[in-house]
């Protein structure tokens, strides 16, 4: 069997340095370049409107790192979606003054919040948005981990919308490309960890299932992605 027929997760460099070492700022801008070499903000932008009824007024991202991701992403929805109030949830807190004035040019309001997700989601009841994204988040959680934040996340909106790495070998042989973008030696070494530890198939359909969520969609995405989509189950009203 092929060695990416499993998930296989194992500790990514960039976690373990501060938010001001040298080469994770690098590694962050790496990021930025393989996220729209992966087309992974068109795909998210693509997935929000089809997914999203209509124009949202909150939205929670977590996983959010230093927030140019989704930042890509409202710019390729935010002409029809205006005034939207995004919280942007990571551990370490990577929110500039330039960041937020970026999407205040856009006319949109950011809050970041610095929790560890499963903290935050456990402490936080009752707090509702129409829609959660999440972009390169997932695939450092264990199954049971992820049943568990899903379990956690489904009630507080009525779709969550990820975009994650493609397990695949033509995905892990294309990081070790990435040097040809100037990418360093954390960038690798990570960027290949993710793809070991990404997605394929229903993977994440069942354990959207085991939390009692709805799946509604999940698919590979172009080359490199694979995306999935999933609601929170209507509750059953007894006559």
């Amino acid at each position: 069997m092929s060695g990416l027929s499993h998930r296989h997760l194992a500790p990514e460099i960039l976690d373990g340095l501060a938010a001001d070492d040298p080469r994770a700022l690098a590694s962050r801008r790496d990021l930025h370049h393989i996220n729209a070499l992966m087309f992974q903000p068109q795909i998210m932008a693509s997935m929000l409107r089809k997914f999203v009824p209509k124009p949202p007024n909150r939205i929670l991202e977590i996983g959010a790192g230093d927030g140019r991701f989704m930042l890509a992403v409202a710019r390729r929805v935010a002409r029809h979606w205006p005034g939207v109030k995004l919280a942007m949830l990571d551990r370490v807190d990577l929110m500039t003054p330039q960041l937020c004035g970026d999407f205040g040019k856009l006319g949109w309001n950011i809050e970041g919040i610095t929790a560890d997700v499963f903290d935050w989601a456990a402490k936080v009841e009752g707090k509702q948005f129409d829609a959660i994204t999440v972009n390169l988040f997932l695939h450092h959680f264990d199954d049971a981990q992820l049943v568990r934040l899903f379990s956690l996340m489904a009630p507080k909106a009525p779709v969550l919308l990820a975009t994650e790495p493609l397990r695949a070998n033509l995905v892990l042989a294309a990081t070790r490309l990435l040097w040809a973008i100037g990418a360093n030696d954390v960038t690798r070494n990570d960027a290949a960890q993710s793809v070991r530890a990404g997605f394929r198939g229903a993977e994440l359909s069942d354990l959207w299932r085991a939390a009692n969520g709805k799946p509604i969609e999940e698919r590979r995405a172009g080359l490199f992605s694979h995306i999935f989509v999933g609601a929170r189950p209507v509750p059953v009203i007894d006559p």
